[in-house]
């Protein structure tokens, strides 16, 4: 049911009362005489609440091109009130059996969240603007802190036995118990999902990383320890310390790999995790995180390991990675992914064999090279973004971040690290007096 039947089946049940003069709710901040007050949290998407005036009843306009049913009959709006005592709020059950009665479809997950916040009241309703928000998918920080507070009774398999699947709707539900940690953001997520835009973000980040391998294998004839080739620091998108005044390629870097090895691990783990979180977060935010992760690998590098060059999208990869470990180990009694135990310790497992790997490389290259070889702090610099910025935005699912102080917390910090790092490359070099490698 969309806010439009909502306006019309509330006007329905109304008498006109609880109106000012432009026929606008009575609803004002500060407003004289218009009725009792109420609390109402929750309310416009603000994070404390709104304060809410009602007179007689709940009463709205309807929308342009809206008649009453009633009044296509020739009859006058039944008498009947959704909220007689004008205490601004209205009983879950009665406004169930008012959608039922009126053959309004109500969205499942809206339904279950409905009765979720009825079950955080005291007396089982739901306030007027709750109402509002739910039916125009609105979701503020404090709506779903109402919802988390009501004591629901959600089947905890509603997802898993829903029957009648196709093949795509069944993957949408694994992506929902994958990613997801409750169960009513399951049922939301899943309800609301549309095939539309695709997750072209990290599809097409994989695709031209695969592309550009192939391109420069088969043009210096090798696939693994593609780094130890003298043609291969030439390329325009790798990061190297003599290039650093090139800005781009503190991000282009992400495209080129050390080998076949290295290149199917992020591919592998940018599908695996990436797309499922791009699905449900959706594409600007994952794709900030992954961009995120990937300027803070080639700028720690600047800073920690300043004659080595960086290669590979590890730094996105442990930025994604680590923001969903991280949050399915905060939230570990809500995830419902099977094997979560065994997957953890695969995946940490895997993790730190392909830190160990660049850190070999680094310090014990197994061929003779003519220069440092690519550093391994982009992995970790990956991780503490996904720790951090990550976390933040995965554990935001459908709410604004910029309502969110944590949120302006890591993008400070975010940004002071960045300036640091723009004032080092551009003095620190000349000022330690630096000794890097001639670029190629």
């Amino acid at each position: 049911m969309d806010r439009s039947s909502l306006l019309q089946l509330i006007q329905e049940q109304e008498d006109g009362q609880g109106r000012n003069e432009a026929g606008r709710p009575l609803r004002a901040v500060g407003a004289e005489g218009l009725g009792p007050r109420h609390w109402c949290p929750g309310g416009s998407g603000d994070s404390v609440g709104t304060e809410v005036w009602s007179q007689g009843a709940w009463s709205l306009p309807l929308p342009a091109g809206l008649t009453h049913p009633q009044a296509l009959a020739g009859g006058p709006p039944p008498p009947q009130q959704l909220d007689p005592e004008n205490t601004g709020f209205i009983g879950a059950d009665t406004f169930t059996g008012l959608v039922h009665s009126h053959e309004l479809p109500l969205d499942p997950a809206k339904l279950d969240m409905l009765v979720a916040l009825a079950q955080s009241n005291e007396r089982g309703q739901v306030c007027y603007q709750e109402l509002v928000d739910l039916i125009s998918s609105k979701r503020s920080s404090s709506f779903k802190r109402a919802i988390a507070n009501g004591q629901r009774a959600l089947p905890r398999d509603g997802l898993l036995d829903e029957p009648g699947l196709g093949v795509y709707k069944r993957f949408v539900r694994y992506v929902a118990y994958e990613i997801l940690p409750r169960e009513v953001d399951r049922h939301w997520y899943f309800y609301r999902h549309r095939s539309c835009p695709p997750p072209v973000f990290m599809a097409s980040v994989t695709l031209a990383q695969i592309i550009v391998f192939l391109c420069y294998g088969a043009r210096l004839n090798k696939w693994v320890l593609q780094t130890y080739h003298p043609e291969y620091m030439k390329s325009p998108l790798v990061y190297h310390p003599g290039h650093r005044a090139r800005a781009w390629r503190f991000l282009t870097y992400m495209f080129m790999h050390v080998g076949l090895e290295q290149l199917g691990f992020n591919a592998l783990l940018q599908l695996m995790i990436g797309v499922p979180l791009e699905m449900v977060h959706g594409l600007l935010r994952i794709s900030l995180l992954y961009l995120a992760g990937v300027l803070a690998g080639s700028l720690t590098v600047s800073i920690t390991d300043m004659r080595a060059p960086v290669v590979g999208g590890s730094g996105g990869v442990y930025a994604l990675c680590s923001a969903h470990l991280a949050n399915v180990v905060m939230n570990w009694a809500g995830m419902r992914c099977p094997y979560k135990l065994l997957r953890m310790v695969l995946a940490l497992v895997c993790m730190s064999s392909e830190v160990g790997r660049a850190v070999w490389l680094r310090f014990s290259p197994p061929l003779p090279a003519s220069g440092p070889q690519p550093s391994f702090m982009a992995h970790l610099a990956g991780a503490v973004v996904g720790v951090s910025m990550g976390l933040t935005i995965l554990r935001s699912y459908e709410e604004r971040l910029r309502d969110q102080c944590g949120w302006w917390v890591v993008l400070l910090a975010y940004g002071t690290f960045l300036l640091f790092a723009i004032f080092w490359n551009v003095f620190a070099y000349d000022l330690l007096g630096a000794h890097i490698p001639p670029p190629p």
